[in-house]
């Protein structure tokens, strides 16, 4: 096992510093993780799962050494039951990989969470992303689960029904549990037909507050937007930057309507209509798919247009969730908060689902740094909370977030779920130090 190796698995995209595991299995199949995990359940060795290495709260650290188990390479189609709108997959494939292989059956996997993630690390991790206002997150996608348990017992959850009254919901269970209740090794999820028509369409404001209130109207009148993004002045002027474009230095929203003809024609024009009333200018069109895989393109590539800003930074991402009625207040405050810390950074947001996220960029050798940073995050977090909301719509709890559930719950429900870590993996090997403490 080389240090390189070990280095690899030992970082994501946190602004943690490298934890590393002190091996990596590079498993192939369900039977492969169950005797890894029943050798190191023998010996209590820490257990981490690894797929894509995309996630931002640190989930794949190796905060007590111990193995890593990288599914990478079970990247295997099981089955496509087209007539039924199900695919189950092995937990390393990924999800352009799936709609690459969908490419010529007329179905979609619609759950985008902008990284080209693995289905096994979206499923851990409760993924959602830009779809997410139409199609919802990885809760409402995963009909069933494959998983290796911290004995190395292999359990199936759920089956492809569409619904189902027998027993416990152990799919909604380990959907979103990060790996510290077992390592999910195949998936089934629920696929759509393509839409016959597809538009999208770009604006900007002069302000925030107009470009959010827009969205707030348009979600409450219940129009279908596919998706809506939200990017202010500092990532549109990142993102003109990395990828050449010439978009207007204001706040700006991307949409896309999925439908007939008829039907993303009437979506786009009463968007539009809502738009211009919050002073919107500068609407365009982009019918072709080649300008909407660029728009799309561009949006997804932020991050990495941001972290350009500031050579030599690490970022430090960050996300909260809120009712959609508070969100331009929330955003608003949060803005306010960055400025007055004299950060550089950039707000994006899945805004139609009341999701934003903060992407902070600091110098990893200044703790002074790195301390304004968490004081937005903390101040932002605090205050979503407050309006009802959540410390994270979708990058999930990690390390970084632990803190935050305990506001989020209480101590009540925190109580509950070590609880369920106790009966679930009684050794503690887990991915320990993720999502509660012991």
């Amino acid at each position: 096992m080389t240090q390189a190796m070990r280095a690899h698995h030992g970082r994501d995209e946190s602004s943690y510093p490298p934890m590393l595991p002190d091996a990596v299995i590079f498993a192939h199949s369900t039977e492969e993780v169950a005797a890894a995990v029943k050798l190191c359940s023998a010996h209590d060795v820490p257990v981490i799962a690894y797929g894509s290495g995309t996630s931002l709260e640190g989930h794949v650290l190796a905060l007590h050494g111990g193995v890593t188990i990288d599914l990478s390479q079970m990247n295997q189609m099981v089955a496509v039951h087209g007539e039924d709108l199900t695919a189950t997959v092995q937990a390393g494939v990924t999800r352009k990989q799936l709609n690459e292989e969908l490419r010529d059956t007329g179905l979609f996997f619609p759950i985008d969470p902008g990284a080209n993630a693995s289905l096994g690390g979206m499923a851990a991790t409760r993924a959602s992303g830009t779809n997410a206002v139409r199609y919802g997150t990885m809760r409402e996608n995963v009909l069933a689960l494959t998983v290796v348990t911290a004995d190395g017992r292999i359990i199936k959850t759920g089956t492809r029904a569409k619904k189902s009254s027998a027993g416990y919901d152990l799919t909604r269970l380990f959907v979103g549990s990060e790996g510290t209740l077992g390592i999910i090794t195949e998936v089934t999820v629920k696929l759509y037909p393509l839409p016959e028509a597809i538009s999208a369409a770009v604006c900007s404001f002069p302000g925030t507050g107009g470009a959010v209130s827009a969205v707030i109207q348009t979600i409450q009148m219940g129009i279908p937007v596919a998706r809506v993004e939200f990017l202010d002045e500092n990532g549109v002027k990142a993102i003109n930057a990395y990828d050449k474009m010439a978009l207007p230095q204001k706040p700006l929203l991307l949409f896309e309507f999925h439908g007939t003809p008829a039907s993303v024609a009437e979506q786009a024009q009463l968007v539009q209509a809502i738009t211009a009333e919050h002073g919107a200018s500068d609407f365009e069109w982009a019918s072709r798919p080649e300008d909407r895989s660029r728009l799309w393109a561009a949006r997804h590539n932020a991050y990495f247009a941001l972290l350009q800003m500031r050579p030599g930074s690490r970022a430090i991402s960050t996300d909260c969730c809120v009712p959609i009625s508070r969100l331009a207040e929330c955003i608003l405050a949060t803005q306010a908060d960055c400025e007055a810390q004299g950060l550089v950074y950039a707000i994006i947001g899945h805004v139609g689902d009341g999701n934003f996220h903060v992407q902070m960029l600091v110098d990893p050798d200044d703790p002074n740094d790195i301390a304004r940073a968490e004081k937005v995050n903390s101040d932002m977090v605090t205050r979503a909370i407050g309006m009802d909301g959540t410390c994270t719509g979708e990058h999930g709890v990690g390390m970084h977030k632990m803190a935050f559930l305990v506001e989020e719950h209480g101590e009540g429900a925190i109580d509950t779920m070590r609880a369920l870590k106790h009966a679930l993996d009684p050794k503690n090997i887990m991915n320990p130090g993720k999502i509660v403490r012991w």
